[in-house]
């Protein structure tokens, strides 16, 4: 099954049809395409006109890794770290293509310690992201190994999928009865104030950026004609994100690109992880194309 490298990337291929591009800056997900009914390859991920993939930032759109925080950095050891960390903005390796066979194709990269990670984060880690492509699914691996033999290894991981849908008709379940914090709120208090989500369908009709905590690891995302099923394992927690209108304040976002997509990330992202040394923590995010 072929499996295009380059200097700066990786394409996974399929007999199906599908395709995954991966880049090694950030081993971010920009292209995730599955065949329709029609036998026609459709683009499942959002990546922005406007985005940068020349490694100079982070790229807007796909699915970017976030590592080890989440937004603004809080705990003591990410205090020298950017916004949700440095996994998106460092570049990968490729170690190996795990499988390729009539099933399905898969690959993984690696992230390690560099003299200039450790200029702003001084804890030993080792990151391992596998990439599985079959035929109308994508799955996302992260492994998280403290390589300490003394110290836990305490952070966040999240997935900050952007899939491609009309984010005024697009409804995700099931959400309903989940607490959830709202990042929109204009105070402190607020946002860390949770709230009951009584809505059987939340849509994104307005700006939306919302934590919900101890999700139920799989949901559903439909609009007419359309939808992905995302299921998790490990990340215990879901963001809902679209920033409507508040969306032209981005710099990298094309005019209107909130129309067009819909952030649901799994993540570890409501207090941290502690993973006790020589220990594996394994989140997994299973994207799967519901029948058009």
């Amino acid at each position: 099954m072929p499996i295009e490298t380059s200097t700066d990337s990786i394409t996974l291929k399929h007999p199906s049809g599908s395709t995954v591009h991966i880049l090694f800056y950030g081993a971010t997900i920009v292209s995730w395409k599955v065949p329709d009914k029609s036998n026609q390859s459709q683009e499942r991920l959002f990546v922005s006109s406007k985005a940068v993939l020349d490694g100079s930032k982070p790229v807007r759109g796909g699915i970017p890794v976030v590592f080890p925080c989440f937004g603004a950095p809080t705990h003591p050891d990410h205090s020298k770290l950017s916004q949700h960390g440095f996994a998106r903005s460092e570049t990968w390796t490729f170690e190996k293509v795990v499988m390729d066979n009539e099933a399905g194709v898969s690959v993984s990269l690696v992230l390690v310690p560099t003299s200039k990670i450790a200029a702003s984060y001084e804890r030993p880690f080792h990151l391992s992201y596998v990439v599985t492509l079959v035929a109308h699914q994508l799955s996302t691996d992260l492994h998280v190994t403290n390589t300490s033999t003394i110290e836990n290894l305490e952070f966040q991981a999240l997935l900050h999928t952007y899939i491609r849908a009309p984010s005024d008709a697009v409804r995700i379940s099931p959400l309903q009865g989940l607490h959830y914090f709202d990042k929109t709120e204009a105070t402190d208090e607020a946002r860390a104030t949770a709230k009951l989500e009584h809505r059987s369908e939340v849509d994104v009709t307005k700006f939306t950026d919302s934590v919900y905590e101890n999700a139920p690891l799989k949901y559903n995302i439909t609009w007419p004609g359309g939808g992905i099923e995302s299921k998790a394992q490990k990340f215990k927690d879901v963001v809902i994100w679209n920033p409507q209108e508040e969306g032209r304040k981005i710099g990298d976002m094309e005019v209107d690109g909130w129309k067009h997509y819909i952030c649901v990330e799994p993540g570890y992202v409501r207090g941290f992880k502690s993973l006790e040394p020589k220990e594996t923590w394994i989140g997994q995010q299973i994207l799967s194309v519901i029948q058009e």
